[in-house]
């Protein structure tokens, strides 16, 4: 992504890079020829100048260099090999090749992109621990978040009523326990829309900057060949991409905030509505979900020290003239890391859940058609949780099927189905707009 990105700057024609030393750049990404670059040393001001310079290196024919079929191997040798001579730099390209924010969004996108598909699970897996918690489902309806009007809430109460109790799909959950639901769910249920609805519009404000930046010149100094001149200026910036993404990680880790919460009421039987403490019988002799519990809270917690924004920060640099930077590499890094933070806080809300749905199994009573679609697709590869035992490759195959976006693409069909029912647009997120 890095390299094609800085590819796709380099072709717009404001760097003054002559099509032979493109070629070349493009000749070694099409064969796989992929440069190593470090993930640290980039202030994101001046460009990712560090980062993008070992890309250039390795296609002088210096450092090191990644092929399929070299391996990582000195850059000169993955060249020989692939039949690609070395660059031969001509006047400005030396800069031209360097000046940049192609490594601060090229890990925006990654981030942007999981945490799509990650904000869409949130709500399957929530929507299961509403259902194993007796929450309400009018808390969803629609004139409710219609009068907030926030696009997120909205999309997010409209998704959490096709997956719970309606006339399109019955829970006999749902219809058992009527008689035990409060007037008032906990926050962390009854305000799934507002947090996690913030959420959507938090992603699709970082999308929109990361896509504008991928697809912006950002070299300098420009050149406006209409125009027969050379401008210097700023567009190689990073402050634009280090702030949305700062926001985004922000944003998405407010998933695991109200996720380590929920959990917390699955198995804690002073909330949990009736299921035993930890989520496992004999809990004087298993400890059930307390540890799983405990990860999730150090997780939690971590990336709460994460989410400070890096690009708060300045070093002056370059003798003074580089005299604010935007420190986006960081932002971005980091932004990841909150990323995978919350793709194992939500695994663990997701066995919780799936282990909680035994207890109303073993009664007769079943959920959704969508609700039991995710748990079915969970326990073909995770058993049921009937006494103590290694529980981190558990957590591990929950997480991946988060990351392969299994849960989401599972209960898919199901929400289209509910949507078409409803008459209402077939669009399933603004994600996809």
């Amino acid at each position: 992504m890095l390299m094609a990105l800085r590819i796709n700057i380099l072709a717009k024609g404001f760097s003054g890079i002559s099509a032979e030393s493109l070629e070349t750049v493009l000749n070694a990404f099409n064969k796989s020829c992929l440069p190593l670059v470090p993930e640290q040393g980039t202030v994101g001001a001046s460009g990712d100048l560090a980062p993008l310079s070992h890309i250039m290196l390795g296609l002088l024919g210096e450092g090191k260099m990644w092929s399929p079929s070299t391996g990582l191997d000195d850059a000169k040798t993955v060249l020989e090999r692939h039949g690609l001579k070395p660059l031969s730099l001509k006047p400005k390209e030396g800069l031209a090749l360097i000046n940049g924010t192609q490594m601060i969004t090229a890990l925006g996108a990654e981030a942007i992109e999981r945490a799509k598909y990650l904000a869409l699970q949130a709500d399957i897996i929530a929507a299961l621990t509403v259902e194993v918690l007796k929450g309400n489902v009018a808390q969803f309806d629609p004139d409710i978040h219609a009068a907030r009007a926030h696009p997120g809430q909205i999309e997010v109460a409209c998704r959490m009523r096709s997956l719970l109790n309606s006339d399109v799909f019955e829970s006999k959950c749902y219809a058992a326990n009527k008689i035990d639901r409060k007037v008032q769910d906990p926050y962390t249920l009854r305000c799934i829309p507002q947090i996690h609805g913030v959420v959507i519009d938090t992603i699709n404000f970082s999308k929109n900057v990361i896509t504008t930046e991928m697809n912006s010149a950002t070299d300098n100094p420009m050149v406006l060949k209409d125009r027969h001149i050379l401008i210097s200026g700023g567009n190689f910036h990073g402050e634009y991409p280090a702030k949305a993404l700062d926001y985004l990680a922000i944003g998405v880790h407010e998933l695991a905030n109200i996720s380590e919460r929920r959990i917390e009421r699955l198995v804690n039987c002073a909330y949990s509505e009736g299921l035993p403490s930890f989520l496992v019988q004999e809990g004087g002799i298993n400890s059930g979900f307390m540890i799983a519990h405990c990860t999730a809270a150090a997780l939690t917690s971590e990336n709460k020290v994460l989410c400070h924004p890096s690009s708060s920060d300045t070093i002056s640099t370059s003798g003074g003239t580089e005299d604010h930077v935007s420190m986006g590499g960081w932002s971005a890094r980091k932004a990841l890391k909150v990323i995978n933070n919350v793709e194992n806080i939500l695994a663990i809300e997701l066995l919780a859940g799936c282990q909680a749905l035994e207890f109303f199994h073993a009664n007769g009573y079943t959920t959704t058609e969508p609700l039991e679609a995710v748990y079915n697709v969970v326990r073909k590869y995770i058993k049921p949780w009937q006494k103590d035992r290694y529980m981190s490759p558990d957590i591990e195959i929950a997480a991946n099927l988060i990351q392969t976006n299994k849960i989401w693409n599972t209960a898919k069909p199901f929400i289209m189905k509910y949507y078409q029912t409803k008459n209402m647009e077939s669009n399933l997120s603004s994600f996809f707009n």
